[in-house]
């Protein structure tokens, strides 16, 4: 009986990648807490569980006494002899192995309901701290069921939330697809395995893709200072070179285009905008609204406003498609941005004079 127990549970802590030293642990606890119950929380014993072999041992240890006080650890002469043959005298110490068996059919099958219960303990907390390590990491997971407001996906063995507000609008997903994506947060539960979410309309999800794609940014001679994004449609990166000998930006674009190319294949032809970073306010903004001609930036760093002046034919530029351009401009340079129009500068200018 005993080795069919260590082998049914070698078995599945091999199956769920369970570490065999944690599966002894797991069985010598369950065996010393039936012990407790049958021999009392004050008796000495030993259980020793060897999973190569199959063993599991229990030894029970008690001193031998003239009169018994206390029998959970002691026991008297002729006991301890007629239970060994062996002569004894007081103080000596008696040694019993206890056989499996006079635990009872029940207590052993409660034993194994105990251990499997622990195990999938085991495997929610493994699986939990894989994922938090994992945490911000791109995984590729496959589809394997569509709802309404999300996306299943299966990921070593694991099933993985991927929510309709965490995808780009325009993807459109079937069962079989692979896909990419950031793990984006992980969260235990009170039953089941943990709650692991992933994105790809997460800003983090370009930041990766671009530490990936760019050898530069990943060894930290580029940095990405900031990232403003409207997911599938168009994002705009902030870079810095720590080394005067390499252009950030040429460096992201890459000969002919193909390393940025290849970020916009992964994100549905999103449309990106690598910008020159600059602790210069005034500068900033004005990259980050290109290719629309400025005439002016007025800049209050202290409320982080931004009023900017234009000619009429730039406006839809620096405004972009339903305001996107300045939007994303806005959020990039952390800038509340006001366009104010070159006719409007001339009405505030005259104005002020006839104050005056």
């Amino acid at each position: 009986m005993k080795s069919d127990i260590v082998e049914a549970f070698a078995q599945m802590a091999k199956l769920k990648s369970i570490d065999r030293d944690i599966l002894e642990s797991i069985i010598k606890d369950s065996f010393r807490k039936m012990m407790e119950k049958r021999h009392g929380p004050e008796a000495n014993f030993d259980v020793i569980v060897n999973m190569e072999k199959g063993n599991i041992e229990i030894f029970l240890y008690k001193t031998v006494v003239e009169e018994v006080n206390d029998p959970s650890v002691e026991i008297d002469v002729s006991s301890a002899k007629d239970r060994s043959g062996e002569d004894f005298e007081p103080g000596d110490e008696y040694v019993e192995e206890i056989p499996i068996d006079e635990f009872g059919r029940r207590l052993v099958l409660n034993l194994k309901q105990n251990l499997n219960q622990k195990i999938k303990e085991i495997e929610k907390e493994v699986t939990f701290n894989t994922y938090k390590e994992l945490l911000g990491d791109i995984i590729v997971g496959e589809v394997y069921q569509i709802k309404p407001n999300s996306v299943l996906l299966i990921h070593n063995h694991n099933e993985i939330i991927f929510p309709k507000s965490e995808q780009i609008p325009k993807e459109r997903y079937k069962k079989g697809d692979t896909i990419r994506a950031i793990i984006k947060s992980v969260e235990k539960r009170p039953s089941g395995p943990p709650y692991v979410v992933v994105s790809r309309a997460d800003d983090q999800f370009l930041y990766k893709l671009f530490e990936l794609e760019i050898p530069e940014i990943y060894d930290g001679i580029l940095e990405i200072k900031s990232i403003a994004r409207e997911p599938g449609e168009r994002a705009k990166i902030a870079v810095y070179s720590n080394d005067d000998r390499i252009d950030a930006v040429g460096a992201c674009v890459g000969m002919k285009g193909m390393r940025i190319h290849s970020i916009v294949r992964e994100l549905s032809n999103e449309n990106i905008d690598v910008i020159n970073f600059t602790d210069d306010s005034a500068l900033f903004i004005s990259r980050s609204l290109a290719p629309a001609k400025l005439q002016d930036i007025e800049i209050d760093e202290e409320n982080k406003v931004a009023k900017i002046y234009a000619d009429e034919d730039q406006l839809s530029l620096i405004i972009g498609k339903n305001g996107q351009n300045v939007k994303l401009a806005s959020k990039l340079t952390n800038f509340q941005i006001d366009v104010v129009r070159e006719k409007e500068k001339e009405e505030t200018k005259q104005a002020e004079e006839k104050q005056e």
